[in-house]
């Protein structure tokens, strides 16, 4: 991953909504398949689908990327539930609190501005034990080390269905 432009700026909408159509269509290239990449699939999909469907509108589309890429889900590598759920609460708590009114281009480009240079946020929350475990990457685990402190208390309980 190049670290120097994970984190580049779209310069308009046009451009993220071609990067959501590469990826829906799996001729995003692989290298270009990275955590900004992730981060802004996540933001644009709640931004402009029903939240539930959002949530699994990115679960599939990441495994349909995958399995159009030849990237299988190994203890290592490939689609992981437990993080995939994790990004997308975080993405959701940004939207909730981020200044209605902002353009999409502007929210989105401050999210992963901001989380691109947190990929491992989650081990603030997760042991690596617990996080690399086979189970995690399979189904939705809670934490370990502290709560989801940026999740509402009603949104918990929507993580692991």
């Amino acid at each position: 991953m190049n670290e120097t432009t994970d984190n580049r700026a779209f310069q308009n909408e046009a451009e993220i909504r071609e990067l959501v159509a590469a990826f829906e269509h799996t001729t995003l290239p692989l290298p270009e398949w990275d955590h900004r990449a992730h981060l802004t699939v996540a933001l644009w999909y709640l931004m402009h689908i029903e939240e539930c469907q959002a949530s699994s509108a990115v679960i599939e589309g990441i495994q349909r990327f995958n399995r159009a890429k030849g990237i299988r889900r190994t203890r290592n590598s490939g689609y992981h539930e437990t993080l995939t759920l994790f990004w997308l609460a975080l993405a959701r708590s940004y939207l909730s609190n981020s200044q209605a009114g902002r353009s999409n281009l502007d929210r989105i480009n401050e999210f992963v501005e901001i989380y691109s240079q947190r990929k491992d946020l989650f081990l603030d929350y997760y042991s690596r034990e617990r996080i690399f475990s086979w189970n995690a990457r399979y189904y939705w685990v809670e934490p370990d080390l502290r709560p989801l402190d940026f999740v509402e208390e009603s949104a918990l309980a929507d993580l692991g269905s």
